[in-house]
């Protein structure tokens, strides 16, 4: 089973994930932040992974400090369950239409973390969470997952479904790149 699980603590958070790539959409999602468990159950859903978040960080100061933990543990996570890459489609991209909005998320599991990110939220914040904290969690979990992001919304719209878009597509795109077709590791170079 391609499983792993994290933990980290601080002086500015706590977050403990687990995750399981071959599971079937369960989650248990407490982020304290009710937004955000919203958009991690529907990532859990869309790509088929087991995932557990449990965080506790300093909202009395914003969102900030849990949601970009919560971006690095996360893609730590990811990077350890994936192990040596063998066999995996690599690459997953997904359009999603979301009512008055359509998001594209592209991604490349090859090592190199990277963020490319052209979302423009309208509003501060959609209930307690504050939008321009999604850019800070999508760049710590690239960066700490080692995967190249590149995410777009082509239509632009409601806040609430632009962000649902983004996260259900990411869902997608992840279960399309972990998917195992071979037993080779998808690279001329014989790593990722």
């Amino acid at each position: 089973m391609r499983k792993a699980s994290k933990e980290r603590n601080t002086k500015e958070t706590e977050i403990f994930i687990s995750l399981n790539l071959d599971g079937d959409g369960k989650c248990e999602i407490d982020t304290k932040i009710g937004f955000l468990d919203h958009m991690f159950t529907l990532l859990a859903v869309h790509s088929g992974f087991d995932l557990k978040i449990k965080a506790m960080g300093d909202l009395e100061v914003d969102n900030h400090h849990t949601v970009e933990d919560i971006g690095i543990v996360f893609g730590e996570v990811l990077k350890e369950a994936l192990g040596d890459k063998k066999g995996i489609k690599r690459y997953g991209t997904f359009f999603l239409p979301h009512d008055d909005v359509l998001a594209r998320v592209s991604l490349d599991l090859g090592g190199r973390g990277y963020l490319v990110y052209d979302s423009p939220f309208t509003c501060e914040r959609i209930g307690h969470f504050e939008t321009e904290t999604l850019e800070d969690f999508l760049y710590a979990f690239a960066s700490n997952s080692r995967i190249n992001l590149n995410i777009k919304m082509l239509d632009k719209g409601n806040n609430h479904h632009m962000a649902e878009a983004i996260f259900k597509a990411l869902g997608r795109a992840l279960k399309e790149a972990v998917t195992v077709e071979g037993d080779k590791v998808p690279s001329s170079k014989g790593v990722l």
